[in-house]
C-alpha cells in the first residue's frame, strides 16, 4: 500500500526583503553553503535571517558574513556560532567574475536561502547602493502602481 508524501509547512526559502529596497540589483547567482548539522535543520525549519548580511571575498573564497541562524528547543546553536562567517561554494570562474565587479564598487548582496531541495543554496546578486532619493522614487512608483491596480480592479 502506497502512502502519500506528507506535506511540510516549512518555508521554501528565507528571503532578504530589504535587499531590493536598499540596492539596485543586477544579475543573481546561486551558490552552495558550508553548514554544520544543526544549522541545516534550523534553516529547514525557517530559523534564519539575512537582515544585515553581506558577502565578502577573502583569499579567493566567498564568505557570508552576519547571517543569523538561530536554534530551537532540540537544536542548540551557541551565540557565537549563530552569526559566524560561513563559506560559500562557487566555481572559480564565478568568484573571479564577482571579484572583478566588486572592484568597480558594487556590493554582493544575499537575496534568499533556498531550502527546497536536497542541498541548501544561497542566491546572491550584485547590487549598487541606492541613495535616499532613489528610495523615495521607488516608494512613489510602488504606490502609484497600487492605485492603478485598485482603479482597474474596481472598473
Amino acid at each position: 500500500m502506497l502512502m502519500a508524501k506528507k506535506k511540510s509547512n516549512q518555508p521554501k526559502s528565507i528571503k532578504n526583503r530589504r535587499a531590493s529596497y536598499d540596492y539596485a540589483l543586477g544579475d543573481s547567482v546561486v551558490v552552495g553553503m558550508e553548514l554544520k548539522g544543526g544549522e541545516v535543520k534550523a534553516l529547514r525549519m525557517g530559523h534564519g535571517q539575512l537582515r544585515g548580511a553581506y558577502v565578502t571575498i577573502k583569499g579567493g573564497e566567498l564568505f557570508l558574513i552576519n547571517a543569523t541562524i538561530s536554534g530551537t528547543k532540540g537544536i542548540i546553536i551557541s551565540e557565537s556560532d549563530q552569526t559566524r562567517p560561513r563559506k560559500l561554494l562557487a566555481k572559480k570562474r564565478e568568484i573571479d567574475n564577482l571579484m572583478a565587479v566588486k572592484q568597480e564598487g558594487k556590493t554582493i548582496v544575499p537575496l534568499e536561502i533556498m531550502t527546497r531541495g536536497r542541498f541548501i543554496k544561497l542566491r546572491i546578486a550584485l547590487g549598487k547602493g541606492k541613495k535616499r532619493y532613489d528610495k523615495r522614487e521607488a516608494i512613489k512608483k510602488r504606490e502609484s502602481d497600487r492605485r492603478i491596480q485598485y482603479i482597474e480592479k474596481r472598473s
